[in-house]
C-alpha cells in the first residue's frame, strides 16, 4: 500500500511538472506571437526559444512516463495525468500555428 501512494504521488508530481512547463511553453508562445505582431522579431523568436525549452522538459517528464510503461512500470492514470496530457498537446498545437503565424508577420502575411 506504501508503495501505490508513493506511485501515485510521483505520478501527481510529474503531471503538475508537465502542466507548469507546458504552460509556460503555451505563454511564451502567445507572448512570442504578440511581440510579431508588433514588428520585434527578434524578441519574438527568443520568446519562441523559451517556448520550445518549456516544452522539451514537458515533453520529457512524459516521455519517462512513456519508457517506465514499456519497462513494466506502469503508470496509474488520474483525471491530473490526463488534465497534464491535454495541457502538452494543447500547447504544442499553439506553438506550431504560433510558428506558422510569426512566419506570416515576417513575410508581411505571405506564407512563403
Amino acid at each position: 500500500m506504501a508503495e501505490e501512494n508513493k506511485a501515485e504521488q510521483s505520478v501527481e508530481m510529474i503531471s503538475f511538472g508537465i502542466i507548469a512547463n507546458a504552460g509556460d511553453a503555451r505563454s511564451f508562445a502567445f507572448q512570442a506571437l504578440e511581440a510579431a505582431k508588433e514588428g520585434k522579431f527578434d524578441e519574438a523568436d527568443e520568446l519562441m526559444k523559451k517556448s520550445d525549452q518549456a516544452a522539451t522538459l514537458a515533453h520529457k517528464a512524459q516521455t519517462d512516463l512513456l519508457f517506465n510503461e514499456m519497462n513494466g512500470n506502469p503508470t496509474p492514470v488520474n483525471v491530473l495525468l490526463v488534465h497534464s496530457q491535454d495541457h502538452l498537446m494543447t500547447s504544442m498545437l499553439a506553438q506550431e500555428l504560433i510558428k506558422e503565424m510569426i512566419i506570416m508577420y515576417k513575410n508581411g502575411g505571405k506564407t512563403e
